[in-house]
């Protein structure tokens, strides 16, 4: 029987969109070993992916009553009332969103904290130079250009690594040279962000971390599957050939790793929360964290995602929704890393998109916007604490790249992902391998974790 490289992947490899827990295509099994020093402690990032445009603005909101004036004023239709925010005790000059009383909760007991608009940036910059277009991020306002940016941390969408695949690169080596399976783990499917030149990530499905998955019918995943199980064995003397077939063997082999450890250890005590998309993968993660001496790994990174919050029209409800997942969920998470005994050694943080527009839409929703506040939680976070700099809320003011309140971010990604680098075990000579476009920011390290 013949088959070509693109139907072999298909029926082999099954692991694009974290149906398999597996590699992605060609993606090398553990980092090529790098300089630098071993570690034994444990180390753990947790990337969330707000998947669509979190609107930041109605996410942190200031609580004063002159600056809340000037924003309910401003936002119109879509300002929420002062009586539903949670007004942070840590920092009661502003409230969260109703929908997360458990990010607030963290916040205030110092497991948490949040910097203020941050967006990608080739430079610090200023309304003058955006009037003039000066060295701006491409496609800014894209929703597929401004992800790609986000994750690979360079300001082109060209970059065909993502940061945190770049960090598998370098420490693998040094920090999980025995490592079982690969450093780097999506549950929410194929995403640049975990893309090493050298390395690749693991995906695996949440909830599933055994089975192998197709969307076709059960007839054809079988069929394909009983193939993809007879090609590990097959010599054909093609490279591409030869390749799948070890991307297919990694494939089965982490996933019989997977479920021996996770089948050997009792489940956690801490209850997630039920009908929660995103709480699956969070729950998936912590069970991951549990048997992590199973697999031999001093270091961990995980991707998840939540969405859409691309809301164009009848924001409230939508965004509501989304952010209720997430506070429930990562409240729950925090409590697990406390149960694992690890709380101090995961650090848990957002990204997305861009905010959206302060200025409403006509459809009662929010349109593209830039610069926006993120949230990052964890024992080793210097928490009740907010960094970098809000922006000024004036339409066409200072801060606003235009005249509807697409704030131009105080802060670059790139400083705001060097800095989790930095904690994770990045040194500073690594640095600049990883973020090529960070020495033109003043600072490496916003000081947060």
């Amino acid at each position: 029987m013949r088959i070509n490289r693109r139907s072999f992947i298909q029926t082999a490899a099954l692991a694009a969109g974290g149906s398999l827990a597996g590699l992605r295509p060609f993606g090398t099994l553990n980092a090529l070993a790098q300089t630098g020093s071993p570690s034994s402690g444990y180390k753990a990032l947790v990337c969330v992916f707000l998947f669509g445009g979190n609107d930041a603005n109605n996410t942190l909101v200031p609580f004063d009553a002159t600056d809340y004036a000037n924003y309910a004023q401003l936002r119109g239709p879509l300002a929420l009332p002062q009586s539903q925010l949670i007004q942070l005790a840590s920092l009661p000059n502003y409230g969260l969103h109703p929908s997360l009383p458990g990010v607030a909760q963290l916040i205030d007991s110092g497991a948490g904290a949040l910097v203020a608009n941050v967006g990608t940036l080739v430079q610090p910059t200023t309304r003058a130079s955006v009037a003039a277009q000066l060295n701006l991020p491409a496609n800014l306002f894209s929703h597929s250009d401004q992800q790609l940016q986000w994750q690979n941390a360079s300001q082109s969408a060209t970059t065909s690594t993502g940061w945190a695949g770049r960090m598998s690169d370098l420490l693998g080596g040094s920090f999980n040279a025995s490592a079982s399976i690969p450093m780097i783990t999506s549950v929410a499917g194929d995403t640049l962000f975990c893309d090493g030149q050298s390395t690749g990530p693991m995906a695996v499905l949440p909830g599933n971390v055994g089975g192998v998955t197709c969307g076709e019918g059960p007839q054809e995943c079988a069929v394909r599957q009983q193939i993809a199980q007879s090609f590990l064995s097959f010599e054909s003397g093609l490279s591409l050939v030869q390749a799948d077939n070890v991307i297919s063997q990694n494939a089965y082999q982490y996933s019989n790793i997977l479920t021996e450890a996770v089948s050997a250890t009792a489940p956690m005590a801490t209850v997630f929360p039920a009908n929660n998309p995103f709480a699956t993968q969070l729950q998936q993660i912590a069970q991951l964290m549990q048997v992590r001496s199973s697999f031999g790994v001093n270091r961990q990174i995980f991707f998840a995602g939540v969405g859409n919050f691309d809301t164009h029209a009848n924001q409230f409800g939508q965004q509501s929704l989304l952010l209720s997942q997430f506070s429930s969920a990562v409240s729950a998470f925090y409590q697990a890393t406390q149960e694992l005994g690890i709380a101090n050694e995961v650090t848990t943080f957002t990204m997305s998109d861009f905010s959206r527009t302060f200025q409403p839409n006509s459809n009662s929703g929010s349109d593209h916007g830039w610069g926006s506040h993120h949230i990052v939680l964890g024992g080793a976070v210097h928490g009740a604490k907010l960094y970098g700099t809000y922006p000024t809320l004036a339409l066409g003011g200072p801060d606003d790249s235009d005249v509807n309140g697409r704030w131009i971010p105080s802060t670059s990604s790139v400083q705001y992902a060097s800095t989790l680098a930095s904690w994770f075990g990045v040194n500073s000579a690594q640095l600049s391998s990883i973020f090529p476009s960070l020495g033109a920011f003043s600072s490496a390290n916003l000081g947060f974790v």
